[in-house]
C-alpha cells in the first residue's frame, strides 16, 4: 500500500497484551485474603462460580508479588478465565461494592424472597390436618389424598391445592392416612 496522508498509521496492540487498566476500581487484596482465594481455586469442591470469581480476583490484585509489570488488562484476564469482558467489570464492581470483602464478592447472593409465594401457609396447613382427622365422608372408610382434594376444594376459605401438595403438607406433620 502507498501512503497517501503522509503518516503511517498507528500500529494496533496484540491480542491479549498486558497495558496499565484504568484504576477507578482497584482491587487490593491482603495476604491473607489472596491465600483463602489461593487455597479455594486449588483444593476442595467449591460451585464453580465461586472459583471464577476468585480467579478473577486474583488476576486483578495489584499487590501480587509475583507479577512482572502492571495488572493486566480485562480482556486479557477474561480470556485467561474464560468469561466476558463484561464479567471481569462486574466482579471489580462487586468488590469495590462491598468494601473489599472477598467472601462476599465471590459468593452468591441470597434471595430476600421466594421467586414464588408459597399458597401453603401454616393456616392452610391447619385446615388440611382437621379436614384429615375428621370423620371420611360417608360411603368411605378413610380419608384419601384424592378425596381429600375433593373436599377442599369445596372448602371457600382454603386455595385449591393438588393431592400431591396435601400429601407432602401431611407427610411434612408425619400424618398418615388410616
Amino acid at each position: 500500500m502507498k501512503d497517501v496522508g503522509g503518516s503511517s498509521p498507528a500500529p494496533r496492540p496484540e491480542r491479549g497484551s498486558v497495558k496499565a487498566r484504568t484504576r477507578t476500581r482497584p482491587v487490593r487484596l491482603s495476604p491473607a485474603d489472596r491465600k483463602a482465594l489461593v487455597l479455594l481455586t486449588r483444593t476442595g469442591s467449591h460451585p464453580a462460580q465461586e472459583v471464577r470469581r476468585a480467579r478473577i480476583l486474583l488476576e486483578l490484585d495489584e499487590n501480587d508479588r509475583d507479577r512482572h509489570g502492571p495488572v493486566p488488562t480485562n480482556a486479557a484476564i477474561a480470556g485467561r478465565a474464560g468469561v466476558c469482558v463484561d464479567t471481569i467489570v462486574k466482579v471489580t464492581r462487586a468488590y469495590s461494592e462491598h468494601a473489599g470483602d472477598v467472601q462476599v464478592t465471590i459468593r452468591r447472593k441470597k434471595r430476600l424472597t421466594p421467586p414464588v409465594e408459597s399458597v401453603v401457609t401454616g393456616e392452610v396447613e391447619a385446615r388440611i390436618l382437621a379436614l384429615a382427622c375428621s370423620q371420611p365422608p360417608e360411603g368411605y372408610d378413610r380419608w384419601s389424598l384424592r378425596l381429600l382434594e375433593k373436599h377442599i376444594v369445596l372448602v371457600d376459605d382454603i386455595p385449591d391445592l393438588d393431592h400431591s401438595t396435601i400429601g407432602k403438607v401431611l407427610k411434612k406433620r408425619n400424618f398418615a392416612l388410616t
